[in-house]
């Protein structure tokens, strides 16, 4: 079977979805996540993501 609609909810974002992390300054990774850092709304990505979520856990 084909996978043609894997991915198409980040067709429609700026670089399919790819771009700069604020938190680990990574380049080109997806940035899909929406998470507060510092005060601010942004967007980033699944390692960081992760990682805000275990240590909020703690």
């Amino acid at each position: 079977m084909s996978k043609a609609h894997r991915g198409s909810g980040i067709r429609t974002e700026v670089n399919h979805g790819r771009g700069l992390c604020p938190v680990c300054k990574r380049t080109e990774v997806k940035v899909l996540f929406e998470a507060t850092v510092e005060g601010e709304k942004v967007k980033i990505c699944k390692a960081c993501n992760a990682h805000l979520k275990a240590t909020a856990a703690k």
